[in-house]
């Protein structure tokens, strides 16, 4: 049996930190935009609309990831779907956790209200539509399903780092997605609750690979930098049996395989989040969040009354 110093040093992963590249990031816009007026050929203004406000709750993901330092963060639309920012770090803090989500959201709501009152006096039907959009969306966003920012708050405030509750949280929201567009027959939402579907397999695959190894005695609540060399060779082990071809790059180009294996484990790693929210700081989180949910429809209810008053 080896010791652990007896283990061949791991490799050291190499980090390639790439700058948003916001040409390719106004191509996804154009993609997206394109899709959407193959259904919607005679609505451009609801899709620049839609764009917009995609836009303001995705900038403000990206912004707050900038502030924390997160590497690697982009932005892009994916056509029919939505607008994503991704971006990672070596360890997470679960207060800015929170705010990276909040941010989404927040300020989409917060103009979606000033726009909707404004609207009206402005005469001004494209603001009118921009801000029932963003209330819209930013709203649904906020429910607690996953992937939705509402889901991720779940995460970050309760079981961020349970793989099973992880698992069976994303099998849930699924199912209700789909429930629900069959309900409001709406082919996108239950698309999108299959498409959650297959990553719900995807998550127990990971889930039972962690489970093995956490088994093995292998501490997989580190970052790869303080992975051991033993549980470094360990993950890598399972990870080549489970993979025919790259168990031949392995064996025929192992100064190539190094950089594949070394990113393989790190995914099979559960980055660290230093739990540094008070339960007070964690209730007044849920109180905002209820807030923020609130907001759409009292703006929605005042502002049909200041019309009908007016």
């Amino acid at each position: 049996m080896w010791q652990n110093d007896d283990y061949p040093e791991k490799p050291e992963l190499v980090k390639t930190n790439t700058p948003n590249n916001w040409g390719l990031t106004f191509l996804s816009i154009v993609a997206f935009v394109g899709f959407f007026l193959l259904f919607f050929s005679n609505r451009l203004d609801y899709v620049i609309a839609l764009v917009l406000a995609l836009l303001v709750h995705e900038l403000g993901h990206f912004l707050m990831m900038k502030r924390y330092r997160y590497e690697n963060v982009r932005l892009m639309f994916i056509p029919l779907l939505g607008a994503v920012v991704s971006g990672s770090k070596d360890r997470y803090s679960q207060k800015e956790s929170i705010w990276v989500v909040l941010f989404g959201p927040l300020p989409g709501i917060l103009l979606g209200t000033l726009g909707l009152f404004l609207g009206p006096y402005l005469h001004n039907n494209f603001l009118m539509a921009l801000s029932i959009i963003l209330l819209t969306l930013n709203a649904i966003n906020l429910l607690p399903l996953d992937p939705l920012d509402g889901g991720q708050l779940v995460k970050i405030l309760v079981m961020k780092q349970h793989d099973w509750y992880l698992m069976i949280f994303a099998l849930v929201s699924s199912l209700l997605l789909i429930v629900l567009g069959l309900y409001l027959n709406d082919w996108l939402i239950s698309g999108f609750g299959f498409l959650l579907g297959f990553r719900v397999r995807s998550m127990q695959k990971t889930y039972e690979l962690r489970k093995e190894l956490t088994e093995q005695g292998v501490d997989l609540k580190v970052s790869y930098n303080d992975l051991s060399n033993r549980d470094f060779f360990t993950i890598s082990r399972y990870l080549i049996q489970q993979r025919p071809g790259l168990q031949r790059l392995v064996e025929n180009e192992p100064a190539m395989s190094d950089q594949m294996v070394a990113n393989l484990v790190k995914d099979v790693l559960i980055a660290p989040i230093t739990t540094d929210m008070s339960i007070a700081a964690r209730f007044l989180t849920v109180l905002l969040w209820l807030v923020l949910l609130a907001l759409p429809f009292i703006a929605l209810i005042l502002s049909n009354n200041a019309w009908y008053f007016g």
